[in-house]
């Protein structure tokens, strides 16, 4: 599993490789795709799965009753390229980037990143997209100590100057590399093969785990036979930079899909009154360098299992009776979880669960994997805790779950 798991992240540099990962796993395990601009024929009992924007993705199981729905993210920080990207400095040849979401930006200095993303070409019938990932890697060089000596005092870098990665010598076309082409959304990812480290290779770090091993486990346990009833997986992309897009949380994908499905339309919100939402993204665990940035009495550690997060703000959308079911799934099928509250003195993250709600009023829990270095180029998750996920998930869509007025049902 975890050997499956590196491979995902290693090959799925932004959203779109992503989706296309999942699309050709959910083909491999029998899943019909559909298309948005066309009619739909569901049969109680199949599998299917849609795209938006090539970006986004829904899978799932026609059954009957309320929906069970886990929701993830596809997209990772990293740096979008602009139009007219290349720019002379010098001898050198540099790339025009902005930062995509929140990254750590002394991380991604003197890593190989590679441009992937997509391109648009010309085609008799109007304009084509098309998958691109580079055959090289660029690098955004450190200034030396020497002409830095207060580096490693607090360096701050510039945005504009400082994160440009290095193309090449000398001047540099970018439309002689990417072919004939009207446009691009491209990206400098980090191109860094996941690795196992600890004595016993008991941590995985690697680009991507957030939020890659949500999608890549609710994938794995939406696959498995043992589900029951209406089972959907969400992946939604640019959920780093606030959902707020078509193919976003906030947009109406999800609720779109869900009433294609639903053979009553009369019956929709009396269903998803009942129905249960897991908003699947990481947390941070426990820093063994820098403990007392944690809670002083909901501390998660990688190796812990499944993370259940909460928040008074909202941050979060677990409550107590969602919080009470997701417990009593995971005790009866024997998947270890913990819990994580921010400090009360620091601001929360937030995530997409919140967001969704905007869209489609659900009964939610938020989940997720304790890892290390949120948003670095590179990030740390203990291994045993994605077969945790994997076991856990399965255990939601095997169970039968309707959310009531004074409490809930759970088989």
């Amino acid at each position: 599993m975890i050997t499956q798991l590196k491979n995902f992240l290693k090959t799925s540099y932004t959203a779109y490789q992503a989706v296309e990962n999942a699309k050709n796993f959910l083909l491999a395990n029998g899943f019909t795709p559909l298309d948005e601009g066309e009619p739909w024929n569901l049969k109680a009992g199949g599998k299917y799965f849609v795209t938006r924007n090539q970006s986004s993705l829904i899978a799932f199981r026609c059954g009957d009753g309320p929906f069970k729905i886990v929701a993830s993210h596809t997209d990772s920080p990293c740096f979008k390229l602009k139009d007219h990207a290349v720019q002379e400095s010098g001898p050198y040849s540099r790339l025009n980037v902005e930062e995509y979401g929140g990254c750590i930006l002394y991380s991604f200095f003197d890593r190989p990143l590679r441009l992937a993303g997509r391109v648009m070409r010309n085609d008799e019938k109007g304009v084509k997209t098309e998958l691109y990932v580079s055959n090289f890697c660029v690098t955004v060089p450190s200034l030396a100590v020497h002409m830095n000596r207060d580096v490693n005092d607090g360096f701050k870098p510039d945005r504009q100057n400082d994160m440009e990665p290095l193309l090449g010598l000398g001047k540099r076309d970018l439309d002689e590399i990417l072919g004939e082409n009207i446009g691009y959304d491209l990206f400098a990812v980090p191109d860094v093969e996941p690795y196992e480290s600890g004595a016993s290779g008991e941590f995985l770090s690697s680009p991507r785990i957030d939020n890659l091993t949500s999608v890549y486990g609710s994938l794995l346990a939406l696959a498995d036979d043992s589900c029951v009833g209406n089972c959907l997986v969400a992946c939604f992309d640019n959920e780093e930079i606030g959902s707020r897009t078509r193919q976003g949380a906030a947009g109406d994908f999800l609720k779109s899909v869900i009433s294609r499905i639903s053979a009553k339309k009369s019956e929709i919100e009396t269903l998803l009154s009942q129905s249960f939402l897991v908003s699947l993204d990481n947390a941070h665990a426990v820093h063994p360098n820098r403990p007392e940035k944690c809670d002083p009495t909901n501390r998660p550690a990688m190796g812990g299992g499944i993370v259940i997060k909460g928040h008074a703000g909202g941050a979060y959308t677990t409550d107590g009776l969602t919080a009470a079911v997701i417990k009593k799934i995971f005790s009866k099928a024997g998947v270890k979880y913990q819990s994580f509250y921010n400090r009360s003195d620091m601001r929360s993250g937030s995530t997409l669960g919140a967001i969704s709600l905007t869209q489609e009023s659900i009964p939610s829990v938020d989940l997720g994997l304790a890892q290390l270095a949120m948003h670095s180029a590179v990030e740390t998750m203990a291994g045993c805790d994605f077969s945790e996920l994997v076991k856990g998930l399965t255990a939601v869509f095997s169970s039968r779950i309707a959310i009531r007025s004074d409490g809930a049902e759970v088989e």
